[in-house]
């Protein structure tokens, strides 16, 4: 490995898919030395006619030694500057194109890849978060989802959840909306919102806000179609409960989220109901971090 490990990496704009990158890139500074250029894609045709002339247009100076990406717009882009450029190519998904002709995948477990010499398995996607000093009068975070290929929405039902979370008006609690979230659901729990309930919606918070706030969280309740902040609020180290909406199509995400209920690493609302404590990992959860020791024994 060199001394200083270059990276390049590819960001299609997508939240979700800068999260994962982002996590690896903090995972790796941690345990290397490391130079990181980011370099912003989009879709188009001129990607394939990049990739076969063997062109990089928009290339760092420095050469890469790794080029990391997430999300399938930076599959083209990636490759082409490797053909150019060198350095070995890492996607953080199961690829829509041949995983051989990528040097290194790193894909949930829940997608259904064999893992290899080429591929780690992790247990949900990587994600920047990080352990922080949790404080005595941290809020309670609720944190919403929305409608998705495989999930409904019940907001009458998951009003009704909420409610009875913070009935007792004895803990502060602090509800965040995402992109998905109906505008409704958020207009609808404020109605009915208490002096220590405080509801956001997405536009009300920052870039980043997330991140920041799960680090000093005690504990967490998601909506159960809201995977990525589920693992996320896990590698924070908070005791993690699940919000019931309705199953429309058994996919990938669900059966992520069965494996967490059957593993007792999460506690659903139906079980704590009937007296069950929220989960707490036991050990740390850190997938970016055993993926960033993998990658360094492998560049």
């Amino acid at each position: 490995m060199p001394e200083t490990l270059t990276i390049w990496r590819f960001t299609d704009g997508k939240p979700g898919h800068e999260n994962q990158s982002l996590g690896l890139v903090k995972a790796l500074a941690d345990q290397a030395a490391v130079s990181v250029q980011d370099i912003s894609v989009r879709k188009g045709w001129h990607n394939l006619f990049n990739w076969l002339l063997g062109r990089c247009p928009d290339r760092p100076q420095t050469r890469p030694d790794l080029l990391v990406g997430a999300g399938h717009a930076t599959h083209l882009p990636l490759l082409a500057c490797r053909r150019c450029c060198g350095g070995k190519a890492l996607v953080l998904m199961k690829p829509s194109l041949p995983s051989a002709w990528f040097d290194f995948c790193i894909v949930p477990q829940h997608d259904g890849v064999a893992a290899s010499e080429k591929v780690l398995l992790t247990q949900g996607v990587l994600n920047p978060v990080s352990v922080g000093e949790k404080r005595a009068d941290a809020p309670v975070l609720i944190l919403l989802g929305g409608p998705s290929a495989e999930y409904a929405w019940d907001e009458q039902g998951l009003v009704e959840q909420i409610a009875a979370l913070t009935r007792s008006g004895e803990t502060d609690y602090l509800v965040a909306g995402s992109r998905r979230t109906p505008a409704t659901t958020i207009q609808r729990l404020r109605s009915i919102a208490g002096p220590t309930v405080k509801v956001l919606a997405q536009e009300d918070t920052e870039p980043g806000w997330l991140t920041s706030v799960l680090a000093g969280t005690r504990e967490a309740w998601i909506t159960e179609d809201s995977v990525s902040m589920v693992y996320e609020a896990l590698t924070a180290g908070a005791a993690c409960g699940l919000l019931t909406v309705p199953l429309k199509k058994p996919g990938r995400v669900a059966q992520g989220v069965k494996s967490l209920v059957r593993d007792g690493v999460v506690t659903t609302f139906e079980s704590f109901q009937q007296g069950r404590a929220l989960c707490k990992p036991e050990t740390p959860f850190n997938e970016a971090a055993r993926a960033a020791q993998w990658v360094l024994a492998h560049v």
